[in-house]
């Protein structure tokens, strides 16, 4: 049976139900798991499970990957990037969260919502939400990082709020450099720009991504864009 939405998708799907009728969450999956035709959502995810999004894009990564998820607000690009991160800590790598965006409570909201224990990789998942966020400073957070571990950045336009910081070119090739010299993977979660049209294209591309100050987009090697339960996955 094909699921209508990805996985990661019908978990949102559920958690806004669970807020909007307010119901407790594992009522709501089990609510959108009947809409897909399955009796519970343990069932629903074990099918999902066959699928291994995110296990396969993982496995397209490889140790100092530059790598964008980009995707318009509520589309998933956050749970993607989650769920890279579990992917990560699931083969015994650390993985860090760095955001300005959500809370520590809001992330591991995310981690239950995706069938994931938070506990399970206590030892192995960092977040960060300094005000201090740069290039500078997630290399002093990663400095003693060890080959493969996956860090994400939430979000990339993030690196180009504070004047008093780099340009965010000269931001990501510094990360670039560090990336390829240390083996890290670092995921960028990208703002798409408002010009972007899902009628003429049904996924965005690389050349959606929002861009207020110049940037190569080039410095990134990886990228994955999401639209409405589709993904694209591109590799240099």
């Amino acid at each position: 049976m094909r699921l209508s939405w990805p996985v990661y998708h019908l978990k949102r799907q559920a958690r806004l139900l669970s807020r909007r009728d307010k119901i407790p969450l594992h009522e709501a999956l089990d609510r959108i798991a009947t809409q897909e035709g399955f009796a519970s959502w343990s069932l629903l995810a074990a099918r999902g499970a066959e699928t291994g999004l995110a296990g396969r894009l993982f496995a397209q990564l490889a140790p100092g990957d530059l790598v964008l998820v980009g995707a318009r607000p509520g589309h998933g690009k956050t749970l993607m990037s989650l769920e890279l991160a579990i992917e990560a800590m699931k083969s015994g790598h650390r993985s860090v969260f760095f955001t300005l965006e959500y809370t520590h409570r809001d992330v591991l909201e995310r981690f239950r919502a995706i069938g994931v224990e938070p506990a399970r990789y206590d030892k192995l998942f960092e977040f960060d939400n300094s005000d201090a966020i740069s290039a500078d400073y997630i290399i002093g957070r990663l400095g003693s990082a060890s080959r493969g571990m996956l860090a994400v950045i939430d979000y990339l336009q993030l690196l180009d709020q504070k004047r008093e910081n780099p340009s965010l070119m000269d931001q990501v090739r510094t990360l670039k450099a560090f990336a390829r010299d240390s083996g890290v993977i670092l995921v960028f979660i990208s703002q798409i720009d408002r010009s972007y049209d899902p009628v003429t294209k049904p996924v965005p591309d690389i050349g959606d991504i929002r861009l207020p100050n110049p940037l190569d987009l080039s410095l990134f090697n990886k990228a994955c864009f999401l639209n409405k339960g589709e993904i694209r996955f591109h590799a240099a």
